[in-house]
């Protein structure tokens, strides 16, 4: 059998009117498998055995592989349910090399055909990507009242933390008080929110959901046949919404809580931050290479922001920097705050032009910045964009490291009240993109500009009426294409972090210059 990626001639754009039955006649190849597994990383591949572990719920594949090969041998590796999985880690590179789709396409498939994933495992996976290390481990603490101690261990992520909860039948897709009460109790109110918006989207609608203990025990979900009738039940059900209801309605049933503001109703559309301070706010450049800082200069400017630019600062300056920066009156004023770094380093900090192993760790440049240390940008949009150049030392960096010019930002508050501002997590509103690639790129005899830098001045100057996260994720694909044709030294990594509580869109040029 030929492979997907060797169908030029596919019409994917006219092929998602087919009706559903057609499209299952497509069928993937051993090839399309290999293909997708090994473009994967890690985390991505946990993701997708999550994702799936209600579409084999009577097997525990041991990977990827094996995973979507018992997809494909039950009938339920479509090109539809293959681009659905692809489409849910956002690897929108493999949508376009391997299945020649892209995004829109994906979506308009999406709203005609229905999901091998449950709305409930998409919502799981969004807030374990926005809870951070500290907050996993804060919620594994809180959930030893229920599951006992040394149920699961402090090194597990939040999905391993979700399966074994579900097994405990603590959390199912319509039991969500527990994981609620617990995010807010680590004052995680953006993502205890989502569950709120999940909740409102899913009132009536039937879901594929097997819980944990089904998915752990085989024999269970085989020999259960009130499943497989509630199965066919919540589907024929999901059918007759589909045919029957409303345009609106139907994509509100069964579209993602991340993915549908886009065709949601106007009045239910996601808060958006205010970005109508002239200026914007103020663009920190702290430059140590050196090749990147014009354009990154132009772009913010023209964005409205006020740039202040730094060339090959040591260590200590640039914590002196930094610090100055984050005291600034100024930020009071402004809606908003970006800062760019550019600079060898190693795997979590940045060496300046010092020739020394120790360096500013990245964790405690955004501690500088939050809410309770730099309580002027308290609600407001911080923007992060960190390019670093590992070095082999970087393996091996000295953990020391001397503050200089402040007080610890150590704080053990997790929160910050103003009058009128409510309770707002420390380190909320943050937009914390890092880029990692290898020294050796700067020690070539021409080096050239940071491919991600250029990436980012590119989406941020030309594409500026989509949110910033979409643009992200756009650059995140140009980055994937790139990778896919060069040695692994030329390779950029990219990771995104990001706490935003409503949705960023930078203004126009026009807006930015007055000449609205």
């Amino acid at each position: 059998m030929q492979s997907v990626a060797s169908w030029p001639s596919v019409d994917w754009t006219r092929l998602f009117l087919l009706p559903i039955l057609g499209m299952t006649l497509y069928r993937m190849s051993a090839e399309v498998i290999h293909q997708v597994e090994e473009a994967l990383d890690e985390d991505e591949k946990e993701m997708l055995l999550f994702l799936c572990r209600d579409a084999a719920a009577d097997v525990v594949p041991l990977n990827v592989r094996d995973l979507l090969d018992i997809l494909r041998e039950r009938g339920k590796l479509s090109p539809v349910s293959l681009a659905e999985l692809l489409y849910r880690v956002r690897r929108f590179d493999l949508l376009k090399r391997v299945l020649k789709m892209d995004r829109p396409t994906v979506e308009a498939l999406l709203r005609r055909h229905p999901h091998l994933i449950s709305d409930y495992r998409v919502l799981m996976m969004e807030i374990g990507e926005g809870l951070d290390t500290s907050d996993v481990s804060s919620l594994i603490f809180l959930m030893r009242d229920y599951m006992g101690r040394g149920k699961i261990a402090k090194d597990k992520s939040f999905l391993d933390l979700v399966i074994e909860l579900e097994k405990l039948n603590l959390v199912a897709p319509d039991h969500l008080d527990l994981l609620e009460k617990c995010l807010r109790s680590i004052h995680r109110l953006d993502l205890k929110t989502k569950i709120q918006k999940y909740k409102q989207s899913a009132q009536g609608t039937e879901t594929n959901y097997v819980n944990g203990l089904q998915a752990s025990l085989p024999n269970l979900s085989i020999k259960d046949p009130s499943y497989n009738l509630r199965l066919q039940n919540g589907r024929s059900k999901e059918q007759r919404l589909m045919m029957e209801q409303p345009e609106i309605q139907r994509e509100q049933v069964k579209t993602s809580i991340q993915e549908s503001e886009a065709f949601l109703p106007q009045h239910i559309l996601e808060e958006r931050y205010k970005m109508q301070s002239k200026p914007l706010g103020i663009c920190l450049i702290i430059d140590c290479i050196g090749n990147d800082s014009e354009v990154l200069q132009e772009t913010f400017t023209s964005l409205g922001y006020e740039v202040r630019r730094f060339l090959h600062l040591t260590v200590k300056n640039i914590m002196r920097v930094l610090y100055q920066i984050a005291h600034m009156p100024q930020h009071q004023d402004y809606d908003s705050f970006v800062c760019v770094l550019v600079s060898r380093g190693g795997s979590q900090s940045v060496f300046g032009v010092d020739e020394t192993r120790s360096g500013v760790p990245l964790d405690h440049i955004r501690r500088m910045f939050m809410a309770d240390v730099c309580p002027s940008l308290l609600g407001k949009p911080k923007l992060f964009f960190i390019q670093n150049y590992v070095t082999s030392e970087g393996q091996l960096e000295d953990s020391s490291f001397l503050e200089v010019d402040g007080p610890s930002v150590k704080s053990a508050e997790s929160k910050v009240r103003q009058p009128g501002a409510g309770s707002i997590h420390r380190e909320a509103d943050f937009f914390w993109s890092v880029c990692k690639a290898d020294v050796c790129l700067l020690e070539q005899s021409f080096p050239s500009q940071s491919l991600y830098l250029q990436c980012l001045s590119q989406k941020l100057g030309k594409e500026r009426k989509h949110s910033l996260l979409e643009l992200h994720t756009e650059l995140n694909s140009k980055v994937y294409d790139w990778n896919s044709r060069v040695s692994a030294k030329e390779r950029y990594y990219v990771w995104l972090q990001h706490t935003l509580r409503k949705k960023l869109i930078l203004p126009c040029k026009c807006k930015a210059e007055g000449l609205s």
